[in-house]
């Protein structure tokens, strides 16, 4: 098969509590009665969307949607790195929202409507995105993986991580990371990092929960890095360092109201290189998704995806 413009839709019906199964007839309707040409294929296991995305590009794809969340999106950014066909900047990504968080869709104006959204794919509005190349371990083995929004460390990694295993024991809700919050919350203990930014050390000290952003939006709705652009060149650091949990839990409100940055014992930096060492080991989410424990590395690579953006967002 030569190269086509057909869009390879890659469909996760897990997503959203099941909604990418139930809901996938009304999008495919929508697509076809908007004359978009399309071809699919639903994921069947955790990392299918990954093995998807790299066939479809072999094979000759150059436009790709992810029907699913925060997790199938970050899955599809990872086989669009993985593939050396062709550079990555070739291929055009595009989402149908159908997950649970939805948070990486926000930055970009890509309405949870799907006549919307499909409406995107019909207009087919491009931005170039940076990604970060992040590197960290698992069974003392070194990994790397490429982060298209936010990754979370310390308390917001933890959090994730029990998310995650309650999503894998087959509970679903949205309430179901608010849960895994407050159950975190009691027994989590900050931990020491030491941050060196742009070959510079940054922070020594005791960290409660941190994140690396190249959008601003995570943990369904809440802004960490609310100063993040996606295409500045730039990733944004937020550490939140030890504070007392009466003071966490009287400025929660502030991760959501993109005002973060006024608490006092929150601290802020922008840089291209981040190297992060922490005692004891401690864990990370990237985009969501529970990968590894430290050290970790994260590396801008600048104007790396080429996204397709919703109908009313200004180029």
């Amino acid at each position: 098969m030569g190269i086509t413009d057909i869009w390879m839709v890659i469909v996760n019906p897990k997503a959203g509590s099941g909604r990418g199964l139930k809901d996938w007839p009304i999008i495919s309707n929508q697509m076809y009665n908007s004359g978009v040409h399309f071809t699919c294929l639903f994921t069947e296991h955790k990392y299918h969307a990954m093995e998807l995305t790299v066939k479809a590009i072999n094979d000759g794809y150059r436009n790709i949607v992810a029907v699913g969340g925060d997790g199938t999106i970050h899955e599809v950014v990872n086989g669009i790195f993985i593939q050396k066909k062709v550079p990555t900047t070739e291929i055009s990504l595009a989402v149908i929202p159908a997950g649970t968080g939805n948070d990486w869709i926000r930055m970009y104006g890509i309405s949870k409507t799907y006549s919307e959204a499909v409406k995107s794919l019909v207009e087919k509005r491009t931005v170039l995105q940076d990604v970060a190349k992040v590197s960290f371990y698992e069974t003392r083995v070194q990994h790397t993986r490429y982060m298209a929004n936010v990754a979370g460390l310390g308390y917001d990694a933890v959090v994730n991580l029990k998310y995650n295993n309650l999503k894998d024991e087959g509970k679903y809700g949205k309430w179901l990371y608010l849960r895994s919050a407050f159950n975190t919350f009691a027994r989590f203990s900050p931990v020491k990092f030491n941050i060196r930014t742009d070959g510079q050390e940054y922070y020594n000290g005791m960290v409660f929960s941190g994140a690396v952003g190249i959008g601003k939006y995570n943990g369904g709705g809440m802004q960490q890095t609310p100063d993040a652009a996606v295409d500045d060149e730039l990733m944004d650091l937020t550490i939140i360092r030890k504070m007392s949990k009466l003071r966490i839990i009287r400025n929660f409100r502030l991760l959501y109201s993109g005002n973060i940055y006024t608490i006092p014992k929150v601290i802020h930096t922008q840089c291209k290189k981040i190297e992060i060492e922490t005692w004891p080991e401690s864990r990370i989410e990237i985009d969501g998704e529970a990968v590894g424990t430290s050290p970790f590395t994260f590396e801008l690579v600048p104007h790396a995806i080429k996204v397709v953006v919703g109908v009313n967002y200004s180029i």
